[in-house]
């Protein structure tokens, strides 16, 4: 934010390891009251990096591994400033990729804003354009909202964005690649130019880095970790099986008795309804959530697995970035990720906020390829888990392909080369 107060370098030197009693943040005692009532007394290292820049009016570019506590550390200070200067009308936006993870922020504000008299309002698609009217009619103080329904409701003239002073763009990479960024670029032309802006990204590469170059003032980098990497709280390990199986090792897996909760993750959407049935049938409590359920059914299924109705919850990647469900012992992988970094995130929904999870992902012969990868990224070799009355083949992740390239004075030739891989 232009005219910020410097930074003292101790706090921009913080290292990541360090973390920091809440006590020690200059916070209303109202705000402090809450994180105790919430049971938290120590930050984590995100929230020990991030909460005193913030509170120094910074703008902020943050990056950490998944469930390290990140909401806190934008809502913290946010409430507080907001709390100690009480603002007409929306003030703050908080901007998420998703219906399911902008309910989670708001889940989390009202918790660390009970003693205050800030309200927020949730401003999603698949919700009542109606009832988000009303709510916005009785007064908002901050407004949480996925980029789509926000801009219909300035279009609308249902609200404004012309007093806002923080805008927060969270998960920005996600953001990025659902294909935001022309809605974030109207968001942000409708929003003060002078205005605190945070930006919190699990990575920050490529087009997140132009997006903080394009959206923020002098921004304070605060980084947790060199590269995405799951919590090193998380056991990892991997089950060969062959395609034919993978229901029967699935069955097995559910119905050990250290599995309290579970989220197993799968590729497609008719894959998570056939899996969720194959497991009712056999009597486990399991619910599946993906896009093409209403967003009615997936608040069900979400609460439902919240408060243990369903000991399963079989899902797509829509519920891999960002969400916060406290109590996940386990993440199955019933399909391996292509990608690293969505493996990360899908085994980040357990060990939460430091405690201990499990992770176990069933490979196949034909997931060679994907496991180098994964393997490569954590730098690791994932331990093998024989389970019994299951035919487990040979799998190794192949060895990267190494391109030697010929240099030297020997002119260029006029034709194509061939690419080998």
């Amino acid at each position: 934010m232009n005219g910020a107060a410097q930074v003292p370098p101790e706090i921009s030197r913080l290292p990541t390891q360090d973390t920091l009693s809440f006590s020690a943040f200059e916070l209303s005692p109202e705000i402090h009251r809450s994180i105790r009532d919430r049971g938290h007394h120590q930050a984590t290292p995100i929230q020990s990096g991030a909460i005193p820049v913030i509170l120094s009016g910074h703008d902020v570019v943050a990056t950490a591994e998944t469930g390290s506590g990140k909401t806190a550390a934008f809502l913290i200070p946010l409430i507080d400033r907001l709390h100690r200067e009480p603002p007409q009308g929306p003030a703050a936006l908080i901007i998420e990729p998703t219906r399911e993870l902008a309910a989670q922020v708001l889940r989390e504000f009202m918790i660390l804003a009970r003693h205050t008299r800030l309200r927020a309002v949730l401003i999603v698609g698949g919700e009542s354009m109606r009832r988000q009217i009303d709510d916005l009619r009785k007064g908002a103080h901050v407004l949480i909202a996925c980029p789509g329904r926000m801009i219909d409701h300035v279009e609308r003239g249902t609200t404004t964005l012309d007093r806002i002073k923080i805008l927060v763009i969270d998960e920005a990479d996600r953001l990025l690649d659902m294909g935001f960024m022309p809605q974030l670029r109207r968001i942000v032309k409708m929003v003060p130019a002078k205005r605190q802006t945070l930006m919190f990204s699990a990575t920050m590469e490529g087009a997140a880095a132009r997006m903080a170059r394009e959206f923020l003032t002098h921004p304070e980098r605060i980084s947790i970790g060199d590269k995405a990497a799951p919590p090193s709280s998380i056991s990892q390990m991997i089950c060969p099986v062959g395609i034919t199986q993978k229901g029967e090792l699935l069955l097995k897996l559910l119905k050990r008795p250290e599995v309290e909760s579970a989220i197993v993750f799968t590729r497609t959407r008719d894959r998570t309804d056939r899996v969720a049935k194959m497991l009712t049938r056999e009597g486990i409590r399991a619910v599946p959530i993906h896009g093409d359920r209403s967003q009615g059914q997936r608040n069900a299924a979400l609460a439902g697995f919240r408060k243990g109705t369903f000991r399963v919850m079989v899902a797509t990647d829509v519920a891999a970035r960002g969400l916060d469900i406290q109590g996940v012992s386990h993440v199955i992988n019933f399909d391996l990720p292509d990608e690293p970094d969505n493996y990360i995130h899908r085994i980040g929904r357990t060990a939460r906020m430091g405690r201990e999870g499990c992770a176990i992902s069933m490979v196949t012969p034909d997931d060679r390829v994907n496991l180098g990868r994964i393997e490569r990224a954590l730098g690791i070799t994932l331990d093998r888990e024989t389970v019994e009355g299951i035919e487990q083949p040979e799998i190794s992740a192949p060895k990267p392909v190494k391109v030697f390239r010929t240099t030297g004075s020997r002119a260029p030739r006029n034709r194509a080369r061939s690419r080998w891989a």
